[in-house]
């Protein structure tokens, strides 16, 4: 049995302890060190047996680490991936790594130069229900496959401070769907159309400082390579609570995966965080990359970028 990978955290406000729930229990990976700059954060962080570090470089400094996950907001994956890769650690990072694809390849490039793997955290490829639509739709089980549709719906909006860091609803949930739709059909995101509604003005604050426009819905068209269409369905009001779907219709069948229930609350997505930290932890000790890459983040934030120019509400 593989020796347990120690992972640092750094980021541990609420996506950080998600993933520390989901990495409760697991046999190959723990998170033996944690970075927070917020001393507010850092009282209120769970006693998972790792120490709490009021910085990245202490924390590099002080522990024997075998790789490190960063959960800080978007607008800092860059430079915190650069103080990594510069350690020669290896690194997964959340999505969308990055606020821009500039962002993001010039990310992925420091990595290269580091020499240290480097994955992206889009956890939805560790879904076993989501894998098994994927195995059948390239086994042809379905026929040709006329759509894919990527349904997201969060209970309620992000606080005002979140929406400022995210890059919007596209960056910041966006980015999910459409990397799934590209790894679901292994094709790429053509053409787009999309339209919006409940705009929130102010709400955004770009890469550069220019202050936009946020929505809480939007609806997304996309032209695939391969000939058929994909939707991309992302809202903010599902008082229900989170709920995220696929489904794939085609000439032979139709198939619909409801993986994120609001009837059965956050345990997909935690299960399919630890499976995502365990393969992270393989990959970086010489195995194969299961996971998304670098690449695949570039693509899906090119995706969000181009379904963002196409709603004039968001002012692109």
């Amino acid at each position: 049995m593989a020796a347990m990978f120690r992972l640092g955290l750094i980021g541990a406000g609420r996506m950080g302890r998600t993933h520390l729930r989901g990495l409760a229990g697991s046999g190959r990976v723990a998170v033996t060190a944690i970075a927070e700059v917020s001393e507010t954060t850092r009282r209120t962080v769970p006693d998972v047996g790792a120490a709490v570090h009021p910085g990245i470089a202490e924390m590099l400094d002080s522990e024997a680490l075998d790789g490190v996950l960063i959960v800080v907001p978007t607008d800092r994956h860059l430079q915190v991936i650069t103080e990594v890769a510069a350690r020669g650690l290896p690194i997964l990072c959340e999505k969308p790594c990055g606020l821009t694809t500039a962002q993001t390849e010039t990310a992925v490039a420091t990595a290269e130069a580091a020499g240290v793997p480097f994955q992206v955290a889009y956890w939805r490829r560790y879904v076993p229900a989501l894998r098994a639509l994927r195995e059948a739709i390239a086994a042809g089980e379905l026929g040709t496959v006329h759509l894919v549709a990527c349904y997201q719906w969060d209970d309620r909006p992000p606080s005002d401070e979140f929406r400022a860091h995210s890059g919007g609803i596209l960056r910041d949930m966006g980015v999910h769907e459409f990397d799934e739709m590209r790894w679901l059909t292994g094709q790429e995101l053509g053409g787009m159309k999309a339209i919006a509604s409940g705009v929130v003005p102010g709400g955004l604050i770009g890469a550069q400082g220019d202050r936009s426009a946020d929505v809480d819905s939007a609806q997304v068209l996309v032209e695939l390579s391969g000939g058929g269409s994909g939707l991309v369905s992302l809202g903010r009001f599902h008082p229900a609570g989170d709920m995220a779907r696929a489904e794939a219709f085609g000439t032979k069948g139709t198939a619909r995966c409801d993986f994120l229930d609001p009837a059965e609350g956050e345990q997909a997505q935690l299960a399919a965080l630890r499976l995502q930290a365990e393969s992270f932890a393989d990959f970086a000790s010489g195995g194969p990359c299961t996971g998304a890459t670098g690449a695949d983040a570039v693509a899906a934030l090119d995706a969000a970028t181009r379904a963002g120019a196409a709603i004039p509400a968001l002012g692109a």
